[in-house]
């Protein structure tokens, strides 16, 4: 069997019994993104040195006996939005194309600590803006299953290297739905966890209330190993839930309770093989013994309106300190004097290197942000948002009262061919329907596989919970695999299909 082929327990025993050394592995994703990325572009920077150096390094660790963790020898990717020591976090962004962070993000010592070994980062929209990795200076990630269509986004390169079988793992960021509706493009698993569950300390600010790090795998069971690894508390991080963390069981105890969303099946938006395929799923878990519940989120669909203004809010504000100033892109353009004599030569700097650095999509954003934070409208718009979210709240709480996850699309179609929806940003942001309540609300979500469409393309399916309810969540969705025998589908080991 290919070494990238072998499920991800499979390779944690064969290291274990030293069957598989960590460098083979780690040689077998790298000649594999050597091979394929190249027609993808999911990874946009790959790290071979530090990688095998850091597999030899595991391998000796095993050899003494001072193995760090189970997991120490793992290959993983990680969004390159979040800092690494020594190496460009570049958030796929001219303004930080050359940004080497001094320190590594939280989420990246945890890994490191375990002994995994990190490939390189991974390919994202701008400052993660965006739907569908076609907003980023390395271009946008083709789909593994079809070359002409999105992986979506943010986290599109993360979710595109486990299709690939470039990694085993990959870490993305989810503010709106970016882990989850890549996740289902590619026909891969992604967990967005509780917020504050997963220390946001190192990651580049989009919405500091909405961002949450997580995980990309294979199946349900692994994303609960590495959730468990890259949760919990951090005194750098103000957010940062100060909860214990224990390993996640998979194991069931009682019955199931799954809620079904009325307003989400019965979206005009909705693709017709989406709703076909969700309503076999209930199926599956209705004859297995789970109950299901029908109920409302009187307020979902005010999501996406509420989401796009605090959402743009935060980034303005985040995103005020790229000036040129003190990091990143600086105008070459503006002289000692200035070019313009009715502006100050450090105001022309800002203005010049602002727009220089930043794309389309995040100039939008900035603008879009500023004007709801502005004299005469905060109330009339980011207040107003607020309120809404509180609601929007309330709705999940009220829906946890009677259930233990909530079952639903995760887009609303299969993936979107590319330059389809670039120039049209509402409908980009109507892709964000099914996933950005969570996000609002700051609960835990996961999209795993649930079919196809006629044409071959990957259909994800949502399930969500109470916060802080990983282990229900992710014992759920791992009840469903186990229901369906789940095993992990690969596009045909080709270059992706651009013109189909």
């Amino acid at each position: 069997m290919e070494i990238t082929t072998i499920p991800l327990p499979e390779l944690l025993t064969r290291l274990r019994d030293r069957a598989l050394s960590s460098r083979e592995i780690a040689e077998a994703f790298l000649a594999r993104i050597d091979l394929e990325n190249q027609s993808i572009q999911a990874v946009c920077l790959a790290t071979p040195e530090e990688a095998l150096a850091a597999a030899d390094e595991s391998d000796r660790r095993r050899k003494s006996g001072t193995s760090r963790s189970p997991f120490d020898g793992i290959p993983y990717l990680i969004k390159d939005i979040l800092c690494t020591k020594g190496i460009t976090t570049t958030c796929g962004s001219n303004y930080l194309r050359k940004f080497i962070p001094p320190y590594d993000a939280t989420v990246v010592g945890k890994l490191k600590d375990a002994g995994m070994v990190m490939l390189g980062k991974t390919n994202l929209d701008e400052f993660a803006m965006g739907g569908s990795t076609e907003t980023s200076i390395f271009g946008a990630t083709r789909n593994p299953w079809d070359g002409s269509r999105t992986v979506g986004g943010s986290s599109g390169g993360s979710a595109a290297s486990i299709a690939a079988r470039l990694a085993p793992v990959s870490i993305g960021t989810d503010t709106g739905g970016s882990i989850r509706q890549p996740a289902a493009y590619c026909g891969v698993c992604g967990l967005k966890p509780t917020y504050g569950r997963v220390s946001r300390y190192g990651l580049v600010a989009f919405a500091s209330s909405l961002d949450s790090i997580g995980a990309f795998a294979r199946t349900a069971e692994d994303l609960a190993g590495i959730t468990s690894l890259i949760s919990g508390h951090d005194p750098l991080d103000s957010t940062s839930i100060n909860e214990p963390v224990r390993p996640i069981s998979l194991d069931r105890n009682g019955p199931i309770r799954v809620g079904i969303v009325r307003e989400y099946l019965e979206h005009d938006g909705l693709d017709d093989e989406v709703r076909s395929s969700l309503l076999e799923a209930i199926d599956v878990l209705r004859k297995a013994g789970a109950k299901i519940v029908e109920l409302q989120l009187p307020h979902s669909h005010y999501g996406v309106p509420t989401y796009y203004i605090i959402a743009p809010s935060e980034a303005s504000s985040n995103l005020s300190r790229y000036d040129g100033a003190h990091y990143g892109h600086r105008s070459s353009e503006v002289k000692k004097k200035g070019t313009d004599p009715n502006v100050s030569p450090l105001v022309e700097m800002y203005c010049r290197s602002r727009s220089e650095g930043f794309g389309t999509e995040v100039k939008r954003r900035i603008m879009l942000g500023t004007y709801a934070l502005s004299s005469g409208y905060y109330d009339a718009y980011y207040l107003k948002a607020l309120k809404v979210r509180r609601l929007i709240r309330r709705d999940y709480d009220e829906a946890f009262a009677q259930v233990d996850v909530l079952l639903g699309p995760t887009a609303p179609g299969p993936a979107f061919r590319l330059g389809e929806k670039l120039n049209d940003p509402v409908q980009m942001y109507l892709e964000d329907w099914y996933t950005v309540g969570a996000n609002l609300a700051g609960i835990p979500a996961v999209s795993i596989p649930c079919g196809k469409t006629k044409s071959g393309l990957p259909i994800g399916m949502q399930f969500q919970a109470a916060p802080l309810a990983e282990e229900k969540l992710l014992q759920v969705a791992h009840w469903f695999q186990t229901l369906i025998d789940y095993q992990p589908e690969f596009p045909i080991d080709s270059k992706p299909n651009q013109n189909s």
